[in-house]
């Protein structure tokens, strides 16, 4: 498929009123919303098109980036930027709150985008509480939330981590956001200064990291890796060319694709770290299991911001998460929260409560564990003869795929066979390179029937890759 610029539209925006990127936007908009530019069509290489329209790659780059975030365009690493498809009403991503309405009316359907959890009681546990909370101080329900209102749930959270090596926890090391997101936003504007300050992440890293970073205008430099996590090496090579001030990373649970980096590389990151007195945020909000190494809090106290949640072991609805500042860092990052947000809702941090301090809860978190392992295993034994990274207790699977199918070509194949699932370009940067391969997150909220099927729906597709020829 070749390149097109329609004949018709203008190659000289130099008489238009506006912003030069956006005019090279808005014409790529009406010709798609016209018809002039079809769904799939390849649009220009960033630096052919800025030579016809004589001006700079960066401005067309910009205008490429403005549509493929309104979702007019997709750009697909190593092959181009395509006219995308319309939006499906079927969305499952953390930037979208519509239903499943695909899964509703058709039972085949199984969107794999995200993990789900089991309910094993949870869902009582809430209703509950909520109870509880309906009966309870009247004023919890009429005032603004304070400092001292969240000490007691501060102290809850601090003993329900008291099993995981974070090393010393204070509860004034402690600030309520909504959800993990939120926790990485919030440190990331209590750490960033500058104009534009840069912020290192993993060549393929979790989306989330890239999107605070925009919103507080920062430039996101990628870091090479491999099997065990960050490279040292490139880490000390991307501190000295950028002069970042923080790397974000998750050595627990590697997002997308489930690695783990061991304590020795840990280490070794760290000393690179101490050495350009750059900071960390640690995102273990993946993490169901126990974890397999300390922390980098418990490593580096003084350097390492913690992230968690309570998402992906008792439910992601509440929206709420944990940050955890370094020494002598606390009141730096109430700060950030109460400017921002106030504070979490005052009726959520009564429910979180009761919910952390109810010794049933714990229970509840590994029945979780245990029913959601339960539908790895049905995966890996569906997918296991492929060049497949899993681990218990992570609620995704790593595919790389097999010759003769491209990501892109392969997750929409497997739309049409109603499994919904991310490519490998989703994670990363837009200048850099993604493997073959795909993300498959663990849903649980179909049965382990409706589960097994759609990997063997996605097992027929790889035993079965295209043999045809693009010219």
């Amino acid at each position: 498929m070749g390149t097109i610029w329609p004949d018709e539209l203008p190659t000289d925006l130099s008489g238009r009123s506006g912003p030069k990127y956006q005019r090279v936007a808005d014409t790529i908009r009406n010709a798609v919303e016209s018809g002039t530019l079809c769904i799939g069509t390849k649009l220009p290489p960033v630096r052919e098109l800025a030579y016809q329209l004589k001006i700079t790659p960066g401005t067309v780059a910009r205008a490429y980036s403005l549509l493929t975030d309104a979702g007019l365009l997709q750009a697909e690493v190593g092959r181009g930027t395509f006219v995308a498809e319309p939006e499906t009403k079927v969305q499952d991503d953390v930037w979208s709150r519509q239903l499943h309405l695909k899964e509703v009316k058709d039972p085949g359907h199984v969107s794999l985008f995200s993990p789900r959890l089991v309910d094993v009681g949870q869902v009582a546990a809430i209703r509950e509480a909520l109870v509880k909370i309906s009966q309870g101080d009247p004023l919890q329900l009429l005032n603004y939330p304070t400092r001292d209102a969240y000490r007691p749930l501060r102290e809850a959270v601090v003993d329900w981590l008291s099993q995981d090596p974070l090393g010393p926890l204070d509860e004034r090391d402690v600030v309520l956001t909504h959800g993990g997101q939120n926790g990485i936003l919030t440190v990331m504007q209590a750490i960033l200064k500058g104009p534009q300050p840069t912020v290192l992440v993993e060549d393929l890293s979790y989306a989330g990291f890239r999107r605070a970073a925009e919103l507080v205008r920062a430039r996101v430099v990628g870091v090479a890796m491999d099997e065990h996590g960050i490279l040292p090496d490139s880490l000390e090579l991307a501190i000295r060319k950028t002069g970042a001030m923080v790397l974000c990373t998750s050595p627990e649970v590697h997002n997308p694709t489930g690695l783990y980096t061991p304590l020795e590389r840990r280490q070794q990151i760290l000393e690179v770290l101490r050495r350009h007195e750059v900071q960390i945020i640690e995102d273990d909000c993946y993490r169901m299991g126990e974890a397999r190494a300390p922390s980098y809090r418990a490593l580096a106290p003084d350097l390492s911001w913690h992230v968690s949640s309570i998402s992906k072991t008792l439910t992601p609805s509440l929206r709420v998460g944990f940050a955890l500042a370094p020494k002598g860092r606390g009141r730096d990052l109430r700060r950030m929260a109460e400017y921002s947000y106030f504070g979490i809702a005052q009726p959520v941090a009564e429910l979180t409560r009761i919910l952390l301090s109810d010794p049933r809860t714990r229970k509840l978190v590994a029945d979780v564990r245990r029913e959601m392992d339960n539908y790895i295993r049905i995966a890996v034994n569906t997918l296991g003869g492929f060049d497949l990274i899993w681990s218990q207790s992570v609620p995704f699977l790593w595919l790389k795929l097999p010759s003769g199918w491209r990501a892109a070509a392969f997750t929409r194949a497997a739309e049409a066979e109603g499994v919904q699932i991310r490519s490998a370009d989703e994670f990363a940067l837009r200048d850099g390179r993604a493997p073959n391969a795909v993300r498959i997150a663990v849903n649980g909220h179909v049965t382990p029937k409706q589960f097994e099927d759609a990997m063997l729906r996605l097992r027929a597709l790889l035993d079965n890759p295209p043999e045809q020829i693009s010219v």
